[in-house]
């Protein structure tokens, strides 16, 4: 279910589907990196401003899923103007600032974007590029990002499905919005 908050800046309402937080498991795969599955994070938050702000952090999984270490973290901001651009500013804990600039689908809730700008800091791995896909199928959220680096062309290096997050408070406000003539045995609300 796709909520709209009654204080989230009118632009970013074509952005409502990220709102929340999310959680789940993907893969990574990149020449010279370790392959391994990972646990990840993520939250886009809202503060009555123009943007989105976003926090992943993603973790390395054992084989019985057990996190082993942190993989990568990056934080962030989305906007969307008028025309459906997204555009994106993030930093990640490598030490690689980068400008994504996209675009919203027609109709669906999925955004493209690619790098438009990187810069790195002396200490960060070699980094050129990027895409990402991210998309909100079946009330979850699915990404996939590819990566570039001077030896190694534009490639996939990571996907996740990320389920909803529900809080305490999400089921309180769920249960105030609920009709006050719900049947009592909830069977007959199915039929």
């Amino acid at each position: 279910m796709i909520e709209i908050p009654s204080d989230l800046h009118k632009d970013l309402v074509p952005l409502a589907f990220l709102l929340g937080n999310w959680a789940g498991a993907g893969v990574h795969d990149f020449p010279g990196s370790e392959k391994c599955n990972f646990g990840q994070e993520v939250s886009f938050s809202h503060d009555g401003r123009d943007f989105l702000e976003y926090h992943s952090r993603t973790w390395v999984l054992d084989q019985d899923g057990n996190k082993v270490r942190p993989l990568e973290s990056e934080d962030g901001y989305w906007r969307i103007d008028a025309n459906r651009k997204v555009e994106v500013t993030m930093t990640r804990d490598d030490g690689v600032i980068e400008i994504w600039y996209g675009e919203m689908a027609d109709k669906k809730p999925q955004i493209d974007l690619a790098t438009d700008a990187v810069a790195r800091t002396a200490a960060s791995q070699p980094y050129s590029g990027g895409k990402r896909l991210y998309g909100y199928v079946k009330s979850d959220l699915m990404w996939v990002g590819e990566k570039q680096t001077p030896d190694v062309e534009l490639r996939p290096y990571m996907s996740a499905q990320l389920k909803k997050v529900v809080t305490p408070e999400d089921v309180e406000r769920w249960a105030k919005a609920l009709p006050d003539d719900m049947p009592d045995d909830g069977i007959a609300f199915f039929k």
